[in-house]
């Protein structure tokens, strides 16, 4: 017999405009045109760090950042902005968070709420807007073959989403069922989306009034894959009655397959991981073995020449030039060393504040390239 479950359908969400939000847009973010603060101590990674993208660039190699949720309520999405558009960036990846932060941004101009205060009022993540819009942008997205991330790139992009009428779904799904193909599932899915929520057909106008300080709005404009790598409950989207994780697990499923794609091109590339202590490691050791494997069927060799740039908060005291520290140390257990420092190429590892060390490349890039 299946276990006792709690039934989200009786979640009593409320509208976003009612959270108090502890960051406005206006509030955070940085300019990427002002001149960076004093930090010598940065400035070797820097200068080898935007040499190497400049060459990968040349070279036509990928060049990934992948990031994590701080990076957004920091302020920093002019950074990533700004280097997609000069063409330095090949590829984004990041969390559930990471993207939930970034569509509260563009469509309600705050973010970040009192995680202890609403956990214990039983409001945390129970936003209807966050909540309604995500979830049923990935599974819009989805019967057109989007990733999560695109998906919501989209929406953003175009300030609403596009249903078909139920009808015309039913009729889809049946010739389907005799000629089964890749989007079925993801079709009925939508349909019962659909049907329980009584979501008419056409055009859903949701604006997005501060859309130009989206990372994901711009990545969609500008073609540059964006792409979110979730994990099941952990975000607050899943506390929502439209919540659906067979539909937010295809979106990250596809994400990944985008992502392992870019990571094919990383021969002579760059990949930077900033705040990112497990998702980053995790997708990028699982998509480089893949690639490899793939490379060698074809009589390839691996992937080598990359450099993999790591920043995080964490300090180690670990000399990893010695290779990997013993089990009984603390150093073996720090995933964002440890995972990087087995995939090949070259780590460089630094603890600062992302938005020095974003800030930093993005101005050393500018006047290399000026």
């Amino acid at each position: 017999m299946p276990h006792p479950q709690l039934d989200p359908q009786q979640l009593h969400v409320r509208p976003l405009a009612e959270r108090r939000s502890k960051s406005a847009i206006e509030d955070i973010l940085i300019d990427p045109e002002q001149t960076p603060g004093a930090a010598p101590q940065l400035q070797p990674l820097v200068e080898e760090t935007a040499r190497r993208i400049l060459a990968a660039r040349e070279k036509k190699s990928s060049v990934i950042l992948a990031f994590g949720a701080h990076l957004v309520k920091n302020g920093c999405a002019g950074f990533l902005i700004k280097m997609m558009e000069r063409g330095w960036l090949t590829h984004l990846a990041t969390n559930g968070a990471g993207a939930i932060h970034d569509w509260e941004f563009a469509f309600h101009g705050r973010s970040e709420e009192d995680v202890q205060a609403n956990v214990a009022q039983g409001c945390f993540g129970a936003w209807d807007e966050t909540g309604r819009f995500l979830n049923w942008a990935v599974q819009a997205g989805a019967v057109n073959g989007l990733g999560y991330g695109e998906s919501i790139g989209e929406m953003i992009v175009r300030d609403g989403l596009t249903f078909p009428a139920v009808r015309a779904l039913q009729e889809v799904i049946a010739a389907g069922i005799d000629a089964p193909h890749p989007l079925l599932a993801a079709q009925a899915e939508l349909l019962h989306t659909l049907t329980h929520f009584d979501i008419p057909a056409g055009f859903l106008a949701i604006a997005h009034p501060w859309k130009h300080h989206s990372i994901f709005g711009r990545a969609v404009r500008l073609g540059v894959p964006v792409t979110v790598h979730s994990g099941i409950g952990y975000d607050i989207i899943y506390n929502h009655p439209c919540a659906n994780g067979a539909a937010l697990g295809r979106g990250s499923h596809t994400d990944f397959k985008i992502f392992a794609h870019s990571v094919a091109g990383l021969q002579d590339g760059v990949f930077l991981s900033i705040g990112s202590a497990i998702m980053a490691p995790q997708i990028f050791e699982k998509a480089l073995s893949a690639v490899n494997n793939l490379r060698i069927q074809n009589g390839e060799k691996p992937v080598s020449g990359h450099l993999m740039v790591v920043n995080d908060l964490q300090q180690s005291t670990w000399d990893w030039s010695r290779g990997e520290p013993p089990k009984n140390t603390p150093d073996y257990y720090l995933r964002f060393l440890k995972s990087f420092h087995r995939m090949g190429g070259t780590v460089r590892y630094v603890a600062v504040d992302n938005r020095m060390l974003l800030h930093h490349l993005y101005d050393r890039l500018k006047t290399l390239t000026a």
